[in-house]
């Protein structure tokens, strides 16, 4: 039996706290991921969705972008937080014209986005009016209509937006820029500016190419495994297999991180009889308990000690790089108190750490949001491609670098050219495939896109997919942005933050969703996806649609784009909506590496798109044409006196901007989210106590007008074992103390790992 959404919204008061867990998964990862399946579902839709989970015949999770073995497959290939994403997609909860016409758009903004997210699946598409007090219905070529009048009427197509989210089908993600550059204009921002952009950007500068170079299969033969700025037990919870099956054969592990994460102290695989009756598999072999943006110096460090101990690879280095007289000029000397300082570590636990680089044949490095959101972000990541350089561990098997992306297809989106600064090699071939003109200029990425509609440059702003609002850094400027825009269109399955912050006009538009089936007129449709390992695979829904009035994300864009630019336009777009192998066939044509498109796709596991680094350790995409190692300058985090430095994450109950539940049962807190975690011996050094209220008040003196400060107000102190000086919450409700203009160099990726914040007492409960 399914049950109904929730009437109350979170009450804070109820919040409970216990010890952290020192494991993850088990029986209760299990028991949890039924218990939200039937919530959501019911039980005969639950087994039918799961047993189609990440499976050849089935879906692709809406997850995260883990990739599924090649070959053999087990019969439940998911996690927890994957059954939980399955479950709030195919719930049996609806949100209807009646539920609109009972809740203003005024009292849904006052809803948390927990409550907004369990109200179910938009079933048909709704308009704001200006000045109207509730979303009405409308009809889809109506809702087509007002947005290819609205676009046209600007004085510029740059003054629109075009956001899309990493759930986007491959398909969708190509047509939707095909459009967008039809339309003409660059302004195509996505949900990796807020992530790896940093990772791309350094990586393009030292391999050439912005993708991580290991397989699944490379993790379980590595003989070290270095885990950073990670906690793969909630983000990317099926990495814990593959790191199980990695110690098994031998491999140690190394955790980087301010936290400790349940996951990678203890793993119970409920897949097996040890995870379910026995004590599992310890996987961290070193817990390095770092600071908060700690990790360039820390690479740094290591660099210096193998560069010092002679255990670099010379002849890869002299062959396959470029560069590394002067990095090892750069790190011959270093300033050990000022790494210390930095990392928050012991010289002794560096040098140990370094000790098992040395150990290893094969190493792979693993980092996701705790390295790419610093304003030094770029350069920390280019020191740990030093540190992989200097050892030869790129281009050999258990080898490699290892970006973990979030987002289910957020790789793929970037592959299909959704990216504000699209290649010229790709531009042209748009061009000479469709004969069609395409901007040059670049165009916004998502910082400045909001900067744009805060001052009045971009007008439209439309979103494929995604919680734009709640992903956003400095929300009550990103929301003054949002409703400083003339029309706000939301292509959604779910309700969600972005729909009750609108522009004078604001659209809902409904899509399908990836567990349901895509009926066209060719028949029966499937979509691809490209997961964190440059493996490209499809995915097709069975269930029947949450509603006869859904569309999809491909029919959205084909439709849409026929109203703006015109019956006669030359791209084909009423052929792509019909039949998807049209549209694979000139993505065949167009997308590096992906040749004979169609074919590969139906292959049972799909086709890995081509890496030169890691097929035959050659690094074409480089301005040096080799691997290039970089000196950077060392960045050291110091806070004010009396002031902590924040990071903000996901609960173990959501998922990006998607909350699930309110219990983060492995950091132990339960019936609430408005939680600051604070080491101990911060708690009594800034005379607070252990579950008091405080307002987060962030200061950002790098504002040119003087410091200025963004407070969230109530959130509970949490004693909690986290590094000293170091404090962690969860976003979305953190994410009003990010400024803007706090951003990485080079990547401008929002800094939410490192905020200096002060904890100021308050009365409110």
């Amino acid at each position: 039996m399914t049950s109904k959404p929730p009437s109350h919204d979170v009450d804070e008061t109820q919040l409970e706290v216990s010890a952290p867990k020192k494991w993850a998964a088990g029986i209760p990862g299990v028991v949890v991921s039924l218990q939200r399946g039937v919530e959501q579902m019911g039980v005969g839709r639950t087994v039918k969705t799961l047993r189609l989970l990440n499976q050849r015949e089935g879906f692709d999770c809406p997850g995260c972008a883990w990739p599924e073995p090649q070959g053999h497959r087990r019969m439940a290939e998911f996690c927890e937080n994957g059954a939980k994403a399955v479950a709030e997609e195919a719930t049996k909860r609806r949100v209807t014209r009646e539920f609109f016409q009972q809740h203003s758009i005024a009292e849904l903004g006052e809803k948390t986005d927990y409550w907004l997210g369990q109200q179910g699946r938009l079933t048909e598409p709704m308009v704001l009016r200006p000045n109207a007090t509730h979303y009405e219905p409308i009809g889809w070529d109506d809702a087509f209509s007002l947005v290819a009048t609205e676009l046209n009427s600007l004085a510029s197509p740059d003054e629109a937006v075009f956001y899309t989210s990493g759930r986007t089908s491959n398909e969708a993600a190509f047509l939707y820029q095909l459009l967008v550059r039809a339309f003409g204009t660059n302004n195509l921002p996505d949900c990796s500016n807020m992530c790896h952009e940093s990772s791309g950007a350094a990586l393009i500068e030292t391999t050439g190419v912005g993708k991580g170079s290991v397989s699944l299969n490379d993790i379980t033969i590595a003989d070290l495994v270095v885990v950073v700025g990670q906690n793969p037990g909630t983000n990317h919870p099926r990495m814990l297999s593959a790191l199980e099956d990695a110690k098994r054969n031998g491999a140690k592990i190394i955790a980087v991180n301010p936290l400790p994460e349940a996951g990678l102290l203890r793993f119970k695989n409920p897949q097996n009889v040890r995870g379910v009756i026995g004590r599992g598999t310890e996987l961290a072999d070193e817990f390095v308990q770092i600071k908060i943006g700690g990790d360039q110096a820390l690479f740094q460090a290591i660099g210096h000690l193998l560069l010092s101990w002679g255990k670099v690879d010379q002849e890869f280095i002299d062959e396959k790089t470029h560069g590394f007289a002067e990095y090892a000029e750069h790190v011959s000397t270093i300033d050990w108190d000022r790494v210390l300082h930095a990392t928050g570590l012991t010289k002794d636990q560096v040098k140990r750490v370094a000790g098992m680089f040395v150990d290893s044949e094969r190493t792979i490095a693993c980092w996701a949001m705790g390295l790419t959101q610093h304003k030094h972000a770029v350069p920390t990541i280019r020191e740990v491609t030093n540190v992989i350089l200097l050892r030869g561990m790129i281009g050999k098997p258990g080898a490699g670098l290892c970006p973990v992306r979030g987002h289910s297809n957020v790789q793929g989106d970037r592959t299909m050219g959704i990216n504000e600064k699209a290649p010229e090699k790709f531009l042209a071939a748009l061009e000479d495939e469709f004969g069609i003109p395409v901007p040059r200029g670049h165009g916004h990425d998502t910082v400045n896109a909001i900067r744009a509609m805060r001052d009045g440059k971009a007008k439209v702003f439309f979103a494929v997919g995604g919680n734009f609002v709640s992903a956003t850094p400095d929300t009550p400027v990103t929301e003054q942005a949002m409703r400083s825009c003339s029309l706000t269109v939301q292509v959604s399955t779910k309700l969600n933050r972005s729909h009750v912050v609108p522009g004078t006009t604001a659209l809902i538009l409904p899509a399908l969703g990836r567990t349901e089936s895509d009926l066209q007129h060719s028949g029966e449709q499937f979509v691809t996806v490209e997961d964190s390992m440059s493996c490209v695979h499809r995915s097709q829904g069975r269930l029947a649609p949450a509603s006869d009035q859904l569309l999809s994300e491909i029919s959205i864009v084909c439709r849409l784009a026929r109203k703006v630019l015109g019956p006669n336009h030359p791209v084909p777009w009423e052929a792509f909506e019909r039949d998807y192998d049209r549209i694979r066939d000139r993505i065949a044509n167009v997308v590096p590496g992906c040749t004979d498109y169609n074919a590969r796709v139906r292959q049972p596991d799909g086709f890995i798109l081509p890496h030169a680094p890691r097929d035959s350790r050659e690094f074409p995409g480089t301005n040096t044409g080799k691997a290039n190692f970089t000196a950077n300058e060392l960045t050291v985090l110091d806070v004010p006196p009396g002031a902590l430095l924040l990071q903000t994450m996901r609960s173990h109950d959501q998922y990006n901007t998607t909350i699930y539940g309110l219990d983060d049962r492995y950091r132990g807190v339960k019936d609430g989210r408005r939680v600051v975690l604070v080491n101990p011996d911060d708690i009594k050094q800034l005379g607070l106590s252990d579950g008091q209220m405080v307002d987060l008040v962030s200061e950002w003196p790098d504002d040119p007008t003087g410091v200025t400060k963004r407070r969230a107000e109530s959130f509970r102190v949490i004693s909690y074992p986290t590094a000293r000086g170091c404090a962690a919450s969860y976003f979305p409700e953190t994410n009003s103390l990010v400024p803007l203009d706090s951003t990485a160099e080079t990547s401008n990726t929002p800094t939410s790992k490192s905020i200096v914040v002060r904890l100021e007492a308050t009365t409110r409960g």
